[in-house]
């Protein structure tokens, strides 16, 4: 693939993302794919004992019973349910047609000739900063070698070749706050809650997280090079514990999302006229001219409920409107994936103040 194929691919998938965010700000998660990695003639990670296929498929279906059991509304869609081999690039198409909310990749790590490193650690899509991540993709990304005619397949994707991860530099951007806070849930609960060591949140080039059109993670269970964490793994008692943990961080994902997603549909249907309010709000300030801006114009576009201020002579638009400071700070941070550049201001009686002095005003 060339760069300006590389560009427009970028182009395209940034447009339905900001379109997406526009159109569809209060949202219930329906549908999860869980991906249970490897398979068939593909054994992955090889332990002493055990296959990381064989793990990862137990985890995973107990995942997704977890799921169905206390959320029966939503669609859990696996990308295997038995040992067979399913190809790197169908895993995230799967979660792709069926329009998923969530896509969970699991897996399980191993080093050669070392047999003391353990822990989880959770992926998100992007740069590795170090050569143990970028050792775990080219791990995760070799699955396509097992495929007829890879090269074509993957773009002229090498997975051995280091300069191949260039390509990554335009992607890893994409749904990042969100694929980061599910990882961040999932490692927490295999600390806090499962008592396993937790080796962090980490980014790196993952060709299956790359593909998936949502916010997506790989789990990586633990080693099964180490035999302690080995025998953990293969114990029944340890693959229903990872799932639990797997579950528990989805159910507070779930919870923060659509709770966030409910809030700021709430500030956005009933944006606040600034000018004859008396009262202190906040906003989040996305452009000014000197110039009168169409709300319907193209810098608007994804953007709902934009408000328009005359202060000073010059034209300010807002949106977001709440007398809830947390509220606009949450907002923000949506709102900074398509104005990288907005900011928070107040106003109180229709003049701008400053967010020391709104706090001021609103405690008297």
């Amino acid at each position: 693939m060339n760069r300006v194929s590389v560009f427009l691919m970028f182009f395209v998938l940034c447009s339905i993302s900001f379109y997406s965010f526009g159109q569809n700000l209060e949202y219930k998660i329906k549908t999860i794919v869980i991906d249970a990695g490897h398979g068939g003639k593909d054994p992955g990670a090889v332990g002493k004992q055990c296959y990381e296929k064989d793990i990862v498929l137990s985890i995973a279906l107990k995942t997704g019973k977890y799921i169905k059991d206390n959320f029966p509304n939503i669609k859990v869609v696996y990308t295997r349910t038995t040992d067979v081999f399913i190809p790197l690039q169908e895993r995230p198409e799967i979660a792709n047609k069926n329009k998923a909310d969530l896509f969970l990749s699991i897996h399980a790590n191993s080093l050669e000739n070392n047999t003391r490193t353990y822990g989880t650690e959770t992926f998100i899509l992007g740069l590795h900063k170090s050569k143990d991540n970028l050792a775990v993709a080219m791990k995760e990304n070799s699955v396509m070698l097992y495929e007829d005619d890879y090269t074509n397949k993957y773009e002229g994707f090498n997975p051995k070749d280091p300069a191949s991860y260039i390509i990554f530099n335009l992607m890893h951007s994409l749904h990042i706050d969100n694929s980061t806070s599910m990882a961040q849930h999932t490692e927490h609960q295999f600390k806090e809650r499962v008592g396993r060591r937790s080796r962090g949140v980490k980014a790196a080039e993952l060709w299956v997280l790359r593909k998936a059109s949502m916010p997506s993670v790989l789990i990586e269970v633990g080693f099964i090079s180490n035999p302690t964490e080995e025998r953990f793994l293969r114990s029944e008692k340890g693959q229903d514990y990872m799932a639990s943990g797997i579950f528990r961080a989805f159910r507070s994902y779930k919870e923060e999302i659509e709770r966030h997603s409910s809030r700021t549909l709430e500030a956005k249907e009933k944006p606040i006229i600034l000018e004859s309010s008396t009262k202190v709000y906040y906003c989040v300030q996305i452009k000014s001219s000197s110039k009168k801006i169409s709300l319907n114009d193209k810098v608007f576009e994804g953007l709902e409920n934009v408000v328009e201020t005359h202060v000073n002579g010059v034209y300010k638009y807002s949106v977001g409107q709440s007398s809830n400071l947390k509220t606009i700070i949450d907002e923000k941070k949506q709102i900074k994936k398509i104005i990288p550049d907005c900011f928070i201001v107040a106003y109180h009686k229709g003049k701008p103040i400053s967010i020391k002095e709104a706090k001021k005003i609103q405690k008297s």
